[in-house]
C-alpha cells in the first residue's frame, strides 16, 4: 500500500471519529424542574446504577442514564467512578498475572 493511500485512510478515519465527538452540554449548572443541580454524589450514584437506568431507558422515555442538569466536571468524575466501582474498576487484572517461582 502506498504512503499516500495510507495517509488518506488515516485522515478519513480521524475526520470520521471527530464527527462523532459530543458537543458541549448547554444545561450544565442550570437547575432542573425541581430546582436542583446534580453534583459529585449524584454522579457517583448515577454511574453505579447506569446499567439499570440504561435498560429502563430502552422501555421508557422518562428514564435517562445521565443527568444533563449537572455541575460539570465533578458530576462527570462521580459518574465515571460509579461506573468503575460497579463494573470492577479495571484493576482486576493485576492479581491475575503469572507468578514467578
Amino acid at each position: 500500500m502506498s504512503k499516500t493511500l495510507l495517509l488518506t485512510a488515516v485522515i478519513m478515519i480521524l475526520v470520521l471519529l471527530a464527527g462523532c465527538a459530543p458537543g458541549p452540554n448547554r444545561l450544565t449548572n442550570t437547575p432542573d424542574q425541581k430546582g436542583t443541580v446534580a453534583g459529585f454524589w449524584q454522579g457517583l450514584w448515577h454511574g453505579f446504577i447506569a446499567l439499570f437506568t440504561f435498560i429502563g431507558s430502552l422501555f421508557s422515555d422518562k428514564v435517562h442514564p445521565y443527568e444533563v442538569h449537572n455541575n460539570g466536571n465533578w458530576y462527570n468524575l462521580g459518574f465515571v467512578l460509579g461506573l468503575m466501582i460497579f463494573f470492577g474498576g479495571g484493576g482486576g487484572g493485576v492479581g491475575r498475572g503469572s507468578r514467578c517461582r
